[in-house]
């Protein structure tokens, strides 16, 4: 059961779930590449030159699942709902951090994207409140729709 359903009001509505965009895994992806061309290379050299490249191979193919797995086990703790009320931001599971601002206590909310996160649909979201605000919200998926589902209200 995920975090905002056991939190939500009894005649709250959720307007907007979003999450953190795929680009998370850019790491995950960059260091297999790396062990697939490791791979690649052990195919050209022979004798004890393969062992030790296939042994790098297997180094950089151990560290792409590591970085995947912490890269995955971030993208499905985190929740960004937006309700009819408030917003709602998790990160966590055992160690949880939520933090929750009343659809009118908002001021303003700036996007930040990149060329990378104007192709890939991402960016950077900060939401600012009466009185303070939040610390941005990074490599969030849609960030134009989270924007749009916040200042609706």
């Amino acid at each position: 059961m995920v975090y905002y359903t056991k939190v939500l009001q009894a005649d709250e509505t959720v307007r907007y779930v979003g999450g953190l965009h795929w680009t998370i895994y850019r790491n995950a992806i960059l260091l297999a590449v790396v062990a697939v061309a490791a791979l690649t290379a052990c195919l050209s050299v022979s004798g004890d030159w393969q062992l030790i490249v296939l042994a790098v191979a297997g180094l950089f193919l151990l560290l792409a699942g590591v970085s995947f797995l912490g890269a995955w086990f971030v993208r499905i703790t985190t929740e960004i709902v937006v309700t009819d009320r408030r917003i709602i931001h998790k990160v966590g599971w055992i160690a949880r951090r939520t933090e929750e601002m009343n659809i009118t206590k908002v001021e303003t909310v700036d996007v930040s994207q990149g060329i990378g996160g104007r192709i890939f649909n991402y960016g950077t979201v900060a939401i600012r409140g009466i009185g303070g605000g939040w610390e941005p919200l990074r490599r969030v998926g849609s960030p134009l729709e989270l924007r749009n589902a916040i200042v609706v209200g």
